[in-house]
């Protein structure tokens, strides 16, 4: 079952307290629910592929309690073992890329992070 916006509860004001400073504007709107979603670990979504089928990952990530805390994040997918790569980055930047995940799912889309994030996970910039 695919994950939707409606399925995840706001995080509360103590658990996105310590997160305002890292972030602006519309952003802080949507911070309770990619923390939310921060604090459940993992994400079952679908890279969408330009012109070709979209594929499956599971993503799952370690849950710390302080933005400048590490995160590491672990994807695979298709579930091939082969397929799988690991980032490990700042906890508020982490969250930063859920919000695109967030977005993704109020319009109806299917989970998903931004061109930015694997950009970092495949390290394409490096």
């Amino acid at each position: 079952m695919s994950m939707t916006f409606e399925a995840i509860q706001p995080a509360g004001k103590q658990d996105i307290s310590v997160y305002m400073p890292y972030y602006q504007g519309s952003k802080r709107n949507a911070l309770p629910y990619a923390i939310s979603l921060y604090k459940q670990g993992n994400l079952e979504g679908e890279r969408q592929i330009e012109g070709g089928n979209s594929i499956a990952f599971v993503a799952t990530w370690n849950v710390s309690v302080l933005p400048a805390d590490l995160t590491r994040c672990r994807m695979q997918f298709d579930g091939d073992s082969d397929l799988s790569y690991e980032i490990t980055m700042a906890t508020f930047e982490f969250v930063d890329f859920l919000f695109d995940v967030i977005v993704a799912l109020r319009q109806k889309r299917s989970a998903d992070f931004s061109q930015g994030f694997y950009r970092k996970l495949l390290r394409l910039d490096d």
